[in-house]
C-alpha cells in the first residue's frame, strides 16, 4: 500500500474527532483534533500535531456533521497538503443485522446502512453524512467501515438471544453489543501490560462516558455485554435511558400520543442524565451541581446504582472476576464514579485504594485485593487504523 497518512474519524452527536496517522509499523500520530459544538454558531475546530502541546483553534461554519466533514478536509488541505490522505476510516457504530464485520465501503454497504439508520438514530444518519462528505474532498480514496459491533459477533448464544418470537430471530434481530473498537483496544492494552495470562482471565471491560456500557470477557472472548439491539439499551446514559420496561414505551406513546419518529428522539436526546437532572448530560456538571442540586444527585447515584448492578450481573455470566477495566471519559476522569461503583463489592473480592484511585493511577485496587482494578484510556483511532492496514493489505489494488 502507498505509503500515505490515514485520516481516522469518529462521530458523536454534536462533535467528530479526527485524527490522521502515518501507516508505517506500529503507526503514529501526525495530526489530531476534534470539531465542536456542531450544530451551534459557536462551532470550532481545535487540532494540534503530534509532539506539540499548542492547540490551533478556530471557530468555523458546521451547521451539521456534513460541515464539520468539510472544515476537516480543509484543515488537512491546509496543514498537510492536499494529496496527503491516503484512505480513511470511520467508526460506525450499528452495522445492522448483514455488515457484522469491518469492510470496505461501497454503494451496497451505504445502502445497507441507510436502511439500517432507525436501528440508531444518534449516529448512523451522522456516520452516512461524514463518509459522504469526504468522499467528495478526498476523491478515489477508499474508506473503511470500523464497525463497533463486530467485537461482539460471537457472543454465546444466550448472550445473543432475545425473548421475542423466533421469526424476528431466524430474521437476524438479536443482541449485538457496542463500543467493540475500544473494547478491542482495552483487551490489547490489557495484554500488553499485563501479560497473556490477565487478558485471558476473566474481565469486565467498562466503557463509561455519554454512551455507556460494559462487557464480559472470558479467554480473550465476548462472553456478554449490556447493550443489546440498539445503544439505547442497558446503563444510564448521557441523553440514553439504558434498560426500560418495554410497557412503559407503549404507555408513554399513548399518553403522550408520540409517532415512532417522536418516540424515537425521546429515547436517544431526552432521557438518561439529562432527563434525571433536566439540567445536564454531562458527569463534570452533575457531579459539581449534586451538593445543591437534589436532581444532579440523583442522576450521580442512579447511573452509579445501575453500573453496579450490570458489573455484579456481569461478574455472574463469568463465575466470578479477576480484572475490571475503567475507561472512556467517565471511567478514566471521574474517581467519585468509581468509587460509588466498587463500594460494597467486597463478596467479589473488590478493595479499592481511596488514595490510588483519587489520583488516578494504572492500578487502583489494593494489594490485598482479588481482583485487579484499572484505569486504561481507551483509543478507538489506534483500532481504526489498525483495521484500515488489514483491509486494504488484502484488497487488491
Amino acid at each position: 500500500m502507498e505509503n500515505k497518512p490515514i485520516l481516522t474519524v469518529n462521530a458523536g452527536s454534536s462533535s467528530v474527532k479526527f485524527a490522521v496517522f502515518d501507516s508505517a509499523t506500529p503507526p503514529s500520530r501526525i495530526l489530531t483534533g476534534q470539531v465542536e459544538r456542531i450544530g451551534n454558531p459557536d462551532a470550532q475546530l481545535v487540532a494540534k500535531r503530534a509532539g506539540t502541546q499548542t492547540e490551533d483553534r478556530r471557530p468555523i461554519q458546521a451547521k451539521n456533521h456534513h460541515n464539520a466533514a468539510e472544515s476537516i478536509a480543509a484543515y488537512i488541505h491546509e496543514r498537510l497538503g492536499g494529496d496527503v490522505v491516503s484512505s480513511i476510516g470511520h467508526r460506525v457504530v450499528h452495522g445492522g443485522i448483514h455488515l457484522l464485520d469491518h469492510q470496505l465501503i461501497t454503494p451496497e454497504v451505504i445502502a445497507e446502512l441507510r436502511r439500517n439508520q432507525p436501528l440508531d438514530v444518534a449516529h448512523l444518519p451522522r456516520e452516512i453524512a461524514l463518509i459522504e462528505a469526504f468522499s467528495k474532498s478526498f476523491p478515489g480514496r477508499p474508506q473503511i467501515a470500523c464497525f463497533d459491533t463486530a467485537f461482539h459477533r460471537d457472543m454465546p448464544t444466550m448472550a445473543k438471544l432475545l425473548p421475542i418470537p423466533r421469526k424476528f430471530t431466524d430474521a437476524g434481530i438479536r443482541r449485538f453489543g457496542f463500543h467493540g473498537l475500544s473494547y478491542t483496544y482495552l483487551m490489547d492494552q490489557l495484554a500488553t501490560i499485563a501479560g497473556s495470562d490477565a487478558a485471558n482471565g476473566r474481565i469486565i471491560l467498562a466503557h463509561l462516558g455519554s454512551g455507556a456500557s460494559m462487557a464480559a470477557v472470558r479467554n480473550g472472548k465476548p462472553i456478554d455485554t449490556t447493550m443489546a439491539f440498539t445503544p439505547t439499551a442497558g446503563l444510564v446514559m448521557g441523553t440514553r435511558p439504558g434498560d426500560l420496561d418495554p410497557g412503559l414505551l407503549v404507555y408513554l406513546m399513548k399518553e403522550e400520543q408520540l409517532s415512532a419518529e417522536e418516540m424515537e428522539d425521546f429515547i436517544s436526546s431526552r432521557c438518561g442524565l439529562l432527563g434525571i437532572s433536566q439540567t445536564s448530560a454531562d458527569m463534570r456538571d452533575l457531579i459539581a451541581a449534586r451538593d445543591k442540586d437534589p436532581r444532579a444527585a440523583d442522576a450521580v447515584n442512579l447511573f452509579c446504582y445501575q453500573a453496579k448492578k450490570h458489573l455484579c450481573a456481569l461478574a455472574s455470566t463469568l463465575g466470578g472476576v479477576d480484572t475490571i477495566v475503567f475507561a472512556g471519559g467517565i471511567g478514566e476522569h471521574a474517581p467519585e464514579v468509581r468509587v460509588a461503583i466498587c463500594e460494597g463489592l467486597d463478596f467479589l473480592g473488590l478493595k479499592l485504594d481511596a488514595a490510588k484511585n483519587a489520583r488516578g493511577e494504572d492500578i487502583i485496587s489494593t494489594n490485598q485485593s482479588r481482583v485487579n482494578i484499572r484505569i486504561i484510556p481507551t483509543d478507538e483511532e489506534i483500532v481504526i487504523v489498525r483495521i484500515v492496514l488489514s483491509i486494504l493489505r488484502k484488497t487488491p489494488s
